[in-house]
């Protein structure tokens, strides 16, 4: 199709830039227009009736959780370090001991014992040991169900972060947010269904991937949110650009795209794109209210941690998780830990130096997350899952030092609200948290469990692709963690 060469005055370069209000990526692809879809009738193909693929769906079942979030610690926190009491590793620091492990060093049969570096205290009704990293959580687990079992099928970063998002340890694959944008659509037409907020220090390893709609059409994918500045990059409309104008080059643009898109009516990208043209142009009114906080009482900002340098950014994600949920937004996942190395909680070489730091990040934050979400009476239906992509071996990596390998025979995560029992631990690890050897869970039970609690059969929720009807839990049957389940 010919394509003119000026519009209103303006290259097609500026035109583009400017009808999207700077916005041109496919970021946006997660959030679709109600009004523009309305107006459509058929699909590009002309024939099919049109209909949007974010537009609300009735759930399997009536769901305990409305809203999901996902506080990522990436790295692998340590998990005996942490939530999962180990008395016997106490007096026997630098023993060298017969165990069993496969990390990032390879398989070893015996290693150097390194002695947790902090104490246990128990907490609640339910005395749940907690370490001392985590005073304020502590002050919760009568709230939080903590799974002592988990494992994963890799101790690499990145084909582990790839399974704790999308239950694949090879990209390609939507990840849990594009499986629940797909299953349940979204209620809200002026903000993302699904939004990922990142580390400043910058994103974990294999970066978008963890977002991805994978094979799934791009209108599932997340929307990156950013908690201070402009919250979506490139959204504001230049100056000199009047709303009248900027419509009118936005119903221009559309009809150009639509009429390219007539014979690639399969092509997802392209569809998400016209999509986000138009609700970006709905954003600009929109998201800037929503990660705005001066309206936060100074207490509300307090218990967020957002008074302490050392917390507050994490502290302003979390407060800014709880306006998404109260706005209608389906997913939403917070990376603690940027890039690699001591910058996440990745701790090869200093387990003290860098679990005090993010440690200190994070509690706070996720106390004060809790707490709100609770007094304000959305905790019963907003779930909140906490955990890494993996745990870490009970010894050094190295001859010196106190770091820990990576471990995905056996780990913590823990999950709360959104109909899940609190004060209650399930699985074991072995005395030294080198392996699950009771109630063994895997992440795909973990998943399984998300989509229950959201009101999806994660044995019925599929998406036809290269011939097969495929599950964000995988080919074989998969139940929920039901001893968890209120």
């Amino acid at each position: 199709m010919s394509q003119p060469q000026n519009f209103c005055g303006r290259t097609r370069r500026e035109f583009l830039w400017q009808a999207g209000a700077g916005f041109t990526g496919a970021a946006m692809a997660g959030m679709l227009d109600e009004e523009f879809f309305a107006s459509q009738a058929v699909a590009a193909d002309g024939i099919s009736e049109f209909k949007n693929p974010l537009a609300p769906k009735e759930p399997h079942y009536d769901p305990d959780a409305t809203a999901c979030i996902f506080l990522f610690m990436y790295g692998g926190p340590s998990h005996m370090d942490t939530f999962d009491y180990k008395p016997e590793m106490y007096g026997r620091d630098n023993q060298t001991i017969e165990v069993k492990t496969f990390g990032r060093g390879g398989h070893r049969n015996q290693g150097r014992l390194i002695e947790p570096r902090w104490k246990f205290k128990q907490y609640g009704e339910c005395g749940k040991p907690v370490s001392d990293l985590f005073p304020n959580v502590g002050q919760h687990v009568d709230d939080i169900a903590f799974l002592h079992s988990m494992t994963a099928d890799s101790p690499i970063h990145g084909s582990a972060m790839l399974m704790m998002n999308s239950g694949k340890i090879l990209s390609g694959s939507p990840c849990l947010g594009s499986w629940l944008n797909y299953g349940l659509g979204t209620e809200n037409s002026n903000l993302p269904g699904f939004v990922v907020m990142l580390d400043p220090r910058g994103g974990p390893i294999s970066g978008p991937k963890n977002w991805s709609s994978g094979y799934m059409p791009a209108s599932y994918q997340a929307t990156v949110m950013r908690s201070n500045g402009e919250p979506i990059l490139d959204l504001k409309p230049p100056q000199d650009l009047s709303v009248s104008a900027q419509r009118k080059m936005l119903d221009t643009l559309r009809q150009y795209n639509e009429e390219h898109l007539e014979s690639r009516f399969d092509n997802t990208n392209l569809s998400a794109r016209i999509a986000s043209y138009e609700l970006a142009y709905k954003m600009q009114a929109h998201a800037p209210e929503a990660v705005d906080i001066s309206d936060e009482t100074e207490s509300t900002q307090k218990m967020y941690g957002l008074d302490n340098p050392v917390s507050s950014h994490f502290g302003r994600q979390c407060l800014l998780a709880r306006r998404l949920v109260e706005r209608g937004v389906r997913f939403i996942q917070i990376y603690s830990g940027g890039h690699h190395n001591d910058a996440n909680w990745d701790a090869h070489t200093d387990m003290e130096t860098n679990h005090n730091l993010h440690a200190a990040e994070t509690d706070k934050p996720i106390a004060g997350l809790l707490a709100d979400l609770k007094q304000r009476g959305l905790l019963g239906k907003t779930l909140v899952v906490w955990g890494g992509e993996f745990g870490r071996q009970p010894t050094a990596e190295y001859a010196k030092g106190t770091g820990r390998d990576h471990n995905s025979y056996g780990f913590t995560t823990w999950m709360a609200g959104g109909g899940i029992k609190g004060g209650v631990s399930y699985g074991a690890t072995d005395e030294l948290g080198s392996a699950a050897v009771e109630d063994r869970l895997h992440v795909k039970h973990m998943h399984a469990t998300i989509l229950h609690q959201m009101g999806l059969d994660p044995n019925r929720l599929s998406y036809f692709f290269s011939g097969l009807d495929q599950k964000l839990v995988g080919v074989e049957h998969v139940q929920p963690i039901q001893p968890i389940i209120a």
